[in-house]
């Protein structure tokens, strides 16, 4: 009995490791184009988001309080910015949004490009922030935004208060790094 325990054990111990390499095999050679794909979702939000520029936002990237800034200039004058943010306080996970702003902060547009919220609910903020109806939109908004159940000024997403609460704290966290690099930047000019 002892004999065919141990084996047991041995054999099942020799998959493991055999999945493992396998594993950590198809990892390294998918890694570049996991990376590469995720690269170029960030350059596609970053055009998207952002007002009009004729600069390389990606050349001119800088961190501020944690959040990525992608500038757009035009005639070296800031027209605005691409900010990327992530945050943890979604419901299901990390949540990451570039947001775009103008040259004085007004919100112009917004991508999520993580999100492991719960589809058909939290997954609607893809484009529930956007839509003018009631008070979703945070499209042109240049103040702090919080969901009408906390006494705020956007309509949260209906059975996702969590997700909305994390979304709009990260698009607030990303117009400050927005503003406090503004302000350097045009004292700088």
């Amino acid at each position: 009995m002892k004999s065919s325990l141990r084996n047991m054990v041995l054999s099942l111990g020799c998959v493991s490791i055999a999945v493992a390499g396998l594993l950590a095999a198809v990892n390294s050679l998918t890694a570049d184009r996991i990376a590469l794909n995720a690269s170029m979702a960030e350059t596609e939000a970053v055009a998207t988001v952002m007002p009009r520029f004729a600069n390389n936002p990606m050349a001119d990237t800088l961190t501020v309080d944690g959040c990525r800034i992608y500038p757009g200039r035009v005639d070296g004058r800031l027209t605005g910015a691409a900010v990327l943010v992530t945050t943890n306080e979604g419901f299901s996970g990390p949540l990451t949004i570039m947001v775009g702003f103008d040259a004085e902060g007004g919100l112009t547009d917004y991508s999520i490009l993580e999100s492991t919220e719960t589809p058909g609910l939290g997954d609607k903020a893809a484009e529930w922030f956007r839509d003018p109806e009631g008070r979703h939109s945070v499209i042109g908004s240049r103040d702090e935004l919080t969901v009408t159940k906390d006494g705020g000024n956007i309509d949260g997403i209906t059975a996702a208060t969590i997700t909305s609460r994390a979304f709009l704290g990260a698009v607030n966290r990303a117009r400050a790094a927005f503003l406090k690099f503004s302000k350097q930047d045009n004292t700088a000019s």
